[in-house]
């Protein structure tokens, strides 16, 4: 809901310890039940000659590849909507209301897209240390494409495929009572201000691959590679504005889970009110080309200034040439007198020189 300008977000988070078939699709006891059947139908497209369902539970002795995306089921408890506004549900502002969360389980989809670039998940073992879905209870969507079929188009189906799956088992489940619910309540730029004077203002930037077929971003459906940099309140990316496209480098890609549970998010809501004034976030495409990066650096900086911003964190997606965004939106950031932070991945080769 949202009163005067004020938005209020309620996340109803059902906890999910296991993953079984079973006849009917349902939450009892603690064990999410798949009706494989089903489910496989909600997620048929003409564009597959093949789909399937497996399951993967944490310590088993699974590796699954090559993963797409990872996608936490959710579904919101009011309003009649699906979820994912601009790809299954009308396009309306995510944020307000109450949504169903089944936490511990993930969609995982997987399919041979373009070569080798994919990444994988193993259950168990020593790689197992070095995903966080390796704790999930998984629900891991295998399809086949027609032949001949357009990579653009496969991955797309394959995206949509994973969100409808999501989707599907989160509806299932609606009349799950909630273990916990995490509440997100935060009114605009103004009043907050007006709210917190003495706050220092921060602003967090969230860099978001823009670079073609598996390194992509999409916002309220919309794909951000010919966008500029722009503000959303923290609770739309908390509630599934932001999809992912990026399917490249296994250790480097922010999931569609990653961005609705996105820690730095989540940590500076933490804080709001109490020792900084969480201003919200700025998605900012990372171009392949330098006049596109210098566009997004700059104008992302520009966004700082115009807000007020006392401090702003930086995180990367990518490593190569997104570093290039990474270094320009810091240093720009800094000529603006904006105290910087960047979180950034390394990819310092195996020596670590």
């Amino acid at each position: 809901r949202e009163e005067g300008l004020v938005m209020r977000l309620e996340l109803h988070k059902v906890k999910v310890r296991d993953v079984r078939w079973g006849d009917v699709t349902k939450l009892e006891g603690g064990v999410l039940y798949v009706d494989k059947t089903t489910a496989i139908k909600e997620v048929a497209d003409e564009v597959f000659a093949n789909v399937d369902l497996e399951l993967a539970r944490p310590g088993e002795s699974i590796r699954i590849i090559p993963v797409k995306d990872c996608i936490e089921p959710r579904v919101k408890l009011s309003g009649g909507r699906d979820y994912f506004p601009g790809f299954l549900s009308p396009m309306q502002r995510a944020g307000s209301g109450a949504t169903l969360v089944l936490d511990g389980a993930a969609v995982v989809t997987c399919g041979s897209i373009v070569a080798f670039q994919e990444g994988f998940i193993d259950m168990s073992g020593e790689g197992a240390r070095y995903t966080p879905f390796s704790e999930t209870n998984n629900v891991v969507l295998v399809v086949e494409p027609i032949e001949g079929l357009d990579k653009h188009k496969y991955e797309a189906a394959l995206r949509i495929a994973g969100l409808k799956l999501a989707t599907y088992l989160a509806k299932a489940c609606m009349d799950s009572k909630a273990d916990e619910v995490a509440t997100f309540e935060k009114g605009t730029v103004a009043e907050e201000g007006a709210k917190f004077p003495d706050l220092l203002k921060i602003l967090y930037v969230c860099m978001s691959i823009a670079q073609g077929l598996l390194h992509d971003t999409y916002v309220y459906g919309t794909d951000v590679k010919s966008s500029f940099p722009f503000l959303l309140h923290p609770n739309e990316v908390l509630d599934g504005a932001v999809v992912s496209g990026n399917c490249v480098s296994a250790c480097d890609k922010n999931t569609t889970y990653h961005h609705v549970n996105n820690p730095v998010v989540c940590d500076l809501y933490a804080r709001h009110g109490k020792d900084v004034n969480f201003l919200g976030v700025v998605i900012s495409p990372e171009s392949t080309v330098l006049a596109g990066k210098e566009r997004s650096a700059s104008m992302s900086a520009a966004l700082g200034v115009e807000l007020g911003a006392d401090g702003v964190v930086i995180t990367e997606e990518g490593y190569g040439n997104p570093d290039t965004d990474l270094c320009l939106t810091a240093k720009y950031f800094e000529q603006a007198g904006i105290k910087t932070v960047v979180i950034s991945d390394e990819a310092s080769g195996t020596d670590g020189k």
